[in-house]
């Protein structure tokens, strides 16, 4: 049954004054990403029709997308204990009483919340809970039981409850433990902010090592105290983040969301929401998140980054650019600044003037450039049409990288597609498949280099194996059907050209349909 007909059921008719027409209006901005008009509408519909669940269930969603925790508390209000109310309704509860230092209500929203597939939060939250009390953790850490995902959080949480409590090194030795065990870099991030909260700031840095700009911000000395907020928030942010790229858009915004009503200072958090919101087609409300972090945030670079993403997968191609321009042309621009422009540059097909960037890259230090430097030189360049220049810088990259498949397959399928030194670019191209044999763009370049020798029988299975591969490429199922028709197979060669053409570029539209038509011509 339609959702506006079961609104209409369960509102009183007396209280009949438009409220229907306003749902379905809000519905429509809802799904339009008019997150402000959207808000508007359910709180108008839930004040006229407080008992109706199913509007509830929407503003909830909406108010949590758009940041009125006043509607998504009132909403929650409505849904708690009803069987519209979804898995993570605990989680707003348990934010707000972190918040606000309030460790019954955290301990009944834990309660709560246990009994929901997010039950595996609760080993770790009632851990930060015995914290807040003065008591030992480690009982409840130990009721993690044997759910490898329980005892994961359960395992991070101890070595920051470890710096909590005053022990530095044997938290520090934790986490890097965990680490070499493959945990997340938020870690590391969390307990060097924890390390300079408790005072041990020289820790901190020794911990915080490395090139990323965000360790690089964050060994000035960005503070985080190890309170309930904070230790609630990080629990949320974790799982969020482990959700950032799975399709579960409405519980990443629950969980991001409600992890900055719990602790509103950490900007890695406030990403993860801009990501999920934008996931979940919601720009305005996405950009917004972005726009309360601070200039100063050691976490202002990647929100660059993420507004140019949200921009672009929202069309707003042209709005992206321009906001990597203006980053790239400043004052005080870094080499990735100049990257992120020139980067955007390729995508919009200016490949010249994107090179002209990628050059100034390699030329700000030309020693210390890189492989991926010159590599992503060289591809403008050839993308431009200056093979020459391009055939040079992207030698300089093999030399540097001799070991690194892109930088051989790049340069090796250049020159077979040119036929230009085939036999030393074959030998590129199968050290590249060596060294990556599961990489299906590398395979198709090797089959094309045997089949521009014509060793059809070498590229066929590689190419076919490709397509299989990677079926949505149009570039290898062009491939696959030129070789195809080389054997004599033309009715299969038709249908893997009417493939490709479905996900080909525009300009490759005229060329995939004059071989439909006509087959390739005689080699």
């Amino acid at each position: 049954m339609p959702a506006a007909f079961l609104f209409a059921a369960a509102m009183p008719a007396q209280a009949d004054t438009g409220g229907v027409a306003t749902y379905l209006k809000a519905r429509a901005a809802d799904g339009d990403g008019r997150a402000d008009l959207a808000v508007a509408g359910y709180a108008r519909v839930l004040a006229a029709a407080p008992a109706s669940t199913v509007v509830a269930a929407r503003a909830y969603r909406e108010a949590l997308a758009a940041g009125d925790i006043a509607l998504a508390t009132r909403a929650a209000a409505i849904l708690r204990g009803t069987p519209d109310a979804p898995a993570d309704l605990p989680l707003l509860p348990l934010a707000q009483a972190a918040a606000r230092n309030d460790p019954a209500g955290v301990e009944a929203a834990v309660a709560d919340l246990a009994r929901t597939p997010l039950g595996v939060l609760a080993p770790s939250l009632r851990a930060w809970l015995a914290v807040s009390r003065g008591r030992d953790p480690a009982p409840a850490l130990a009721a993690a039981g044997k759910s490898p995902v329980t005892q994961r959080l359960a395992a991070e949480t101890a070595a920051l409850l470890r710096i909590a409590q005053g022990d530095a090194d044997g938290g520090i030795a934790a986490v890097q433990a965990l680490r070499e065990a493959g945990s997340p870099i938020d870690l590391r991030l969390a307990a060097g902010q924890l390390l300079f909260g408790t005072g041990h700031a020289q820790q901190a840095r020794a911990l915080l090592t490395g090139s990323d700009p965000v360790f690089a911000a964050l060994r000035s000395g960005v503070a985080a105290r190890p309170t309930l907020g904070y230790g609630v928030a990080r629990l949320l942010g974790r799982v969020a983040g482990d959700l950032a790229d799975q399709d579960a858009a409405p519980l990443s915004i629950a969980l991001a969301r409600t992890a900055l009503v719990a602790y509103p200072d950490n900007d890695r958090i406030r990403l993860l929401l801009a990501g999920a919101l934008a996931q979940d087609k919601a720009t305005g409300p996405a950009l917004a998140a972005l726009d309360a972090m601070s200039p100063d945030s050691p976490f202002a670079a990647a929100a660059v980054d993420a507004r140019i993403t949200i921009l672009s997968g929202a069309g707003r191609g042209d709005a992206a650019l321009a906001l990597a321009r203006g980053r790239a042309e400043r004052t005080g621009a870094t080499p990735a600044d100049w990257q992120r422009y020139a980067d955007r540059l390729m995508l919009a097909n200016r490949f010249a003037d994107a090179a002209a960037w990628y050059r100034r890259i390699v030329d700000a230090a030309p020693d210390a450039a890189g492989w991926s430097a010159w590599l992503h030189y060289g591809g403008a360049l050839e993308q431009a049409g200056a093979w020459p220049a391009a055939r040079d810088a992207l030698r300089r990259a093999v030399v540097l990288a001799p070991r690194e498949p892109l930088a051989l397959n790049y340069l090796g399928y250049a020159q077979a597609e040119r036929g230009e030194n085939v036999a030393a670019a074959t030998t590129m191209l199968e050290r590249a498949h060596a060294l990556s044999p599961e990489d299906h763009s590398i395979a198709d370049s090797l089959g094309w280099a045997y089949y521009m020798r014509r060793e059809t029988a070498r590229a066929l299975p590689l190419i076919e194996s490709a397509a299989a591969g990677d079926p949505v490429n149009a570039e290898i199922g062009e491939h696959l059907g030129d070789i195809y028709w080389a054997v004599g197979r033309r009715y299969e060669a038709r249908y893997a050209w009417r493939a490709a053409a479905l996900t080909a570029a525009p300009a490759d539209a005229p060329r995939l349909a004059a071989k439909i038509a006509t087959g390739l011509p005689r080699r």
